[in-house]
């Protein structure tokens, strides 16, 4: 089936995420039907495809929306009957590696047996639609060897790690054994201004922003010498269509392959909207002071280092290149820039309208 030559349907679950709602931004661009699936609850933010939602031209043209909850495989299999998608895209579930550990069994459910009850049901399907499954770099946890690739062992460290490794090879059993169109895309850290603001990188662009702006809070983190292979959220929904619009299904390492310190980006978000940072101290008593006001606006905080934590997982992303033509452009740096500069802007209108 030669999916790049016709507007096709697609179902995205996680479509109210960060890299869902790119995703969904790529596909619609493109000219075809986009069915996300969102959960129902009494209170929850679709703000990230607000503007998708509130275009008349695009919302029941091109963007439908379904309530489905990923423990719901009833509704879930009724509604993929229903669209019939040519492609299915699998990014929902918990994916907060530090809350999976005081949250383990729900982390279980959502990652590895909603993924496992999804892909029995597309088995089921006279015409099984490709798929795609956001597996993570956590999968390696505590690594051999750097970088990382395709054929680096799973050594998870964290709950969230265990139960992407066993959606990951679920996948690639159920690959080989019923001959399904299936890509694992084993994603490293990405980010971008949608990212929510539990994560590392968007609660230091916030903080640099409202600083710059005035404000005088204080950012508490962890362990500011763990490094990321973080990369460009939008340019990893590129590789997902990417991979699917192959010949040929596989798991691929995704990743910019280049690591960034914690301590760097901070450094590199706050100097993008002209603060000036300098580390003191040492340990957990180790604080960052703003050279230009004398502020102290960092601070290590206990709470936020992990129980264990991922050894510098750094990817190999060769194959990606080489078979299907992604090469990421952004990387560590830039996208403390990109994201700096966003929440700026953010904060900017915030302040003026209150």
């Amino acid at each position: 089936m030669n999916l790049s030559s016709k507007k096709y349907r697609v179902l995205v679950s996680g479509i109210t995420g960060q890299t869902g709602s790119y995703l969904a931004d790529l596909l619609i661009n493109q000219g075809h039907e986009v069915h996300g699936l969102v959960r129902r609850a009494s209170s929850f933010s679709r703000s990230r495809i607000e503007h998708l939602r509130c275009d008349s031209n695009i919302y029941g043209t091109s963007l439908f929306l379904h309530y489905a909850d990923l423990s719901d495989s009833t509704t879930i299999r009724r509604l993929i009957s229903d669209i019939s998608p040519h492609e299915v895209y699998h990014l929902a579930g918990q994916s907060h590696v530090g809350l999976s550990f005081e949250i383990p069994e729900s982390t279980l459910r959502e990652v590895a047996m909603a993924t496992l009850s999804m892909i029995e049901i597309v088995r089921d399907l006279s015409n099984p639609p490709r798929f795609f499954h956001a597996s993570s770099a956590e999968v390696f946890g505590e690594a051999l060897s750097f970088p990382q690739n395709e054929n680096s062992p799973f050594r998870p460290v964290n709950p969230y790690g265990c139960s992407k490794v066993f959606a990951t090879n679920m996948l690639q059993v159920y690959r080989r054994t019923y001959d399904m169109f299936i890509c694992n895309g084993i994603l490293y850290n990405h980010e971008s201004p949608r990212r929510s603001e539990s994560f590392v990188t968007r609660k230091i662009t916030l903080a640099a922003a409202k600083l710059a702006l005035g404000g005088s809070q204080i950012l508490r983190l962890g362990n500011i010498d763990a490094c990321r292979d973080w990369g460009y959220a939008p340019e990893y929904a590129d590789f997902m269509v990417r991979s699917l619009r192959h010949d040929e299904p596989g798991d691929y390492v995704v990743s910019t392959g280049t690591l960034t310190s914690v301590r760097d980006f901070v450094k590199e978000a706050f100097k993008t909207l002209g603060i000036n940072i300098c580390f003191e101290g040492s340990g957990l008593n180790e604080v960052g002071i703003d050279t230009g006001s004398g502020k102290t606006v960092l601070k290590i905080d206990p709470q936020y280092y992990r129980p264990v934590d991922s050894f510098n997982l750094v990817g190999d992303s060769s194959k990606a290149h080489n078979v299907i033509g992604w090469r990421p452009s952004v990387v560590g740096g830039d996208l403390a820039k990109i994201m700096a500069n966003a929440d700026f802007e953010i904060e900017a209108k915030r302040c003026s309208h209150d």
